[in-house]
């Protein structure tokens, strides 16, 4: 029985929520792009959401590609510059420095959310749902640090960078090789992967919508304004340029 649910639940889980993460997200761009969007409520309490939100950001942005190049770069590849035992000791101390810094921004963020009235208008249930699961799901993180420091031949790392990159190449590992694992890292799997299933249905798709190309965008931004020109304006605003 056990041994049922270990496959199930790291062998055919993964797969259910990443092809609805992928093609509920193409999905919903295409039939629902009127609520592709993050509610705005930044008029309320903006002290709270600059601090709230830079701080989670920042953290989570880090911890994410910190995840997947931890967690997806082959061993035969970063045994070329550090050992196993680095590689996780590195994961761990700057892992629980951005955890802390992203669980502090995340718990300002939902503070506001939960006990602010005026915010928590502004919200549905899928908001606040997915604020409480990421909010546990950093906590099991950091849970996971003291864990792992028992673990410092990086067997642990070794283990679930096994069973992801399996789960990449569509070449799963036997779920049993996680049942040695401590019950934090197992929650942690699966609500992680949880998050990938509530992706396309929560207001988490803005991240698709990022304004990466921002910052090299060429050209000057047009401004329009309403008030009057004065005379000189007016004529510097219609003459004509020399290409």
């Amino acid at each position: 029985m056990k041994d049922a649910i270990f496959h199930i639940l790291f062998v055919w889980y993964p797969y259910v929520c990443l092809s609805a993460f992928v093609f509920g997200s193409l999905i919903r761009y295409d039939r629902e792009q009127y609520t592709w969007k993050a509610g705005s409520s930044q008029l309320l309490r903006r002290k709270q959401l600059f601090w709230g939100s830079n701080l989670f950001h920042f953290g989570i942005i880090f911890l994410v590609f910190g995840h997947a190049v931890g967690l997806l770069t082959p061993k035969a590849v970063y045994t070329l510059f550090i050992t196993a035992e680095q590689k996780q000791l590195l994961a761990i101390f700057a892992g629980g420095i951005a955890g802390t810094v992203c669980f502090i921004g995340l718990t300002l963020l939902l503070h506001r959310r939960l006990f602010d009235a005026r915010v928590r208008q502004t919200s549905t249930y899928m908001d606040l749902a997915v604020l409480m699961i990421l909010w546990v799901q950093l906590v099991l993180g950091l849970v996971t640090l003291p864990l792992s420091l028992a673990h410092t031949d990086g067997s642990v790392m070794i283990t679930l960078s096994h069973w992801a990159q399996g789960i990449v190449t569509v070449q799963p590992i036997d779920a049993k090789t996680l049942q040695g694992l401590d019950w934090p890292y197992l929650v942690h799997l699966v609500l992680g992967m949880t998050i990938f299933l509530l992706f396309p249905f929560s207001r988490l798709v803005h991240i698709w919508s990022a304004p990466v190309k921002y910052v090299a965008r060429s050209g000057y931004q047009v401004v329009r304004t309403r008030r009057p020109l004065g005379a000189s304006a007016r004529r510097d605003a219609f003459k004509p340029t020399s290409e």
